[in-house]
């Protein structure tokens, strides 16, 4: 799935949000739409080289890829995933739990290995995605992952995490410079919540998977 024209705008707003950083290394997910939001930053600072890493790659969904969101809401996994998602595990794909555990393990090894090669201020790029990015903020918070549906994260957002010998600070999360999505949505009944706002989006915020 490429980029649509809101993401390929937001893509190539990139290169001037990270100006003030000096970056050490950019890693993406081998997934296109990663790859394409990561190529008008590459392509202002040609000396960037980009990496791939599978252990960052969306969850597999197994089963559910390919499926519209409105379908899976009547699945009973879809309560699974909501409310106990450390007990999910996608149907001919793979478990939350071992999503996180993948994409913990390939953080962590990316900022030893950028740490020793340049130093511990060093500052480099993920370009991930939304359970993705869920799942490695509540690791850092110390957070049971049957709440990572509580953090929300929009997508070509800034997430930022800085990791010390003792414990990991989150610096950033979700920024966009967009205050937009916080303005009040119309409904049909003022004052009434849908069903559906309680619920975390699957696969973040970058929609159904």
């Amino acid at each position: 799935m490429l980029l649509d024209e809101r993401g390929a705008a937001q893509a190539a707003a990139l290169p001037a949000r990270l100006a003030g950083l000096p970056l050490a290394a950019v890693v993406s997910s081998p997934l296109e739409r990663c790859r394409e939001t990561l190529r008008p930053l590459l392509d202002a600072r040609p000396g960037l080289a980009l990496h791939t890493d599978e252990r960052i790659s969306e969850c597999d969904y197994g089963d559910w890829s390919g499926r519209k969101l409105a379908e899976l809401m009547e699945d009973p996994m879809m309560e699974v995933v909501q409310q106990h998602p450390s007990a999910a595990a996608f149907p001919g794909g793979e478990s939350m739990p071992a999503m996180q555990r993948r994409a913990v393990e390939a953080v962590r090894e990316w900022n030893a290995r950028v740490e020793a090669e340049h130093g511990p201020d060093a500052v480099f790029v993920m370009c991930s995605h939304g359970d993705i990015i869920k799942s490695v903020v509540a690791d850092a918070l110390g957070m049971h992952l049957d709440l990572f549906q509580r953090i929300s994260v929009e997508p070509c957002s800034l997430t930022a995490i800085r990791y010390t010998r003792l414990r990991p600070f989150l610096v950033r999360l979700g920024e966009t410079g967009d205050l937009g999505s916080l303005a009040p949505k119309e409904s049909k009944e003022a004052g009434q919540e849908s069903a559906a706002a309680s619920e975390a989006v699957v696969g973040g915020g970058a929609g159904a998977p």
